[in-house]
């Protein structure tokens, strides 16, 4: 079962003193339940803008979006928050001064009874959070904030996962410790997970299934152990001629 099916979406913006860019252009994809799927491509391939379109934050030119099997045209992000699907913005969106503690209140939904438990559940899969309860934000290491990230989308008991590149600011050997816990909570929660990365062999060795974009839409897809080695990939994704910033 598809949990995000999207259908040939176009997305333009003109930067300031510039031709119109279309950041989509004709993108297709989907993300099946129980899945990781790994979102490459070089910068400016229109990633983040694909994220943002699946999650209701920037509207389409044309094409369409179901989440949960439902279309999501003119719906607001918080209610297509509230069918199941967290994101995971590039740039963590934590606030500095709040505890871990505060933060993982923040995702938390349903009614109160199960807050305790859906807490647990996010702890099984971010050990190295408990600890840090009444640890502020901005005292955390670049690896413990992207966990805090994590964890305050996973309290919500997400039926599907958008993050955006996990691995931004972070040393390669932290990012090796980050990426498998993607493929935990597929395999542990049943989530659907859609991640864009730049680490290219990382993201695909937790991934079911690839898409590698360029120019707004689908150059490669397919099983994430055929990507892997096809040479064809790893020369689009690092020597892509595209540098426009990614999103409007």
């Amino acid at each position: 079962m598809a949990f995000i099916e999207a259908s040939d979406l176009v997305k333009t913006y003109s930067p300031k003193g510039a031709p119109v860019v279309r950041a989509l252009d004709g993108l297709s994809l989907q993300v099946p339940q129980g899945t990781v799927t790994a979102l490459l491509g070089p910068n400016g391939a229109g990633k983040t803008t694909t994220l943002l379109t699946l999650s209701g934050l920037l509207a389409p030119i044309s094409g369409e979006v179901e989440v949960f099997g439902a279309p999501v045209d003119g719906v607001a992000p918080h209610l297509i928050a509230r069918r199941g699907l967290a994101h995971v913005p590039e740039d963590r969106s934590l606030f500095f001064d709040l505890t871990v503690d505060e933060h993982l209140r923040l995702g938390l939904t349903g009614r109160r009874a199960s807050r305790r438990a859906a807490r647990d559940r996010a702890m099984d899969l971010l050990p190295a959070l408990r600890p840090l309860g009444s640890r502020k934000a901005g005292l955390l290491s670049g690896g413990e904030q992207q966990m805090l990230a994590l964890g305050r989308a996973l309290v919500s008991e997400p039926k599907c996962l958008l993050v955006d590149e996990m691995s931004l600011g972070l040393a390669p050997v932290i990012v090796e410790r980050l990426l498998p816990i993607v493929r935990d909570i597929a395999d542990q929660t049943g989530c659907g997970v859609l991640v864009v990365e730049q680490h290219i062999q990382m993201a695909l060795a937790v991934a079911d299934r690839g898409y590698v974009l360029g120019n707004g839409h689908v150059r490669l897809e397919g099983a994430a152990s055929e990507l892997a080695s096809n040479h064809e990939l790893m020369v689009e994704s690092y020597l892509g001629a595209r540098t426009e910033p990614d999103q409007p």
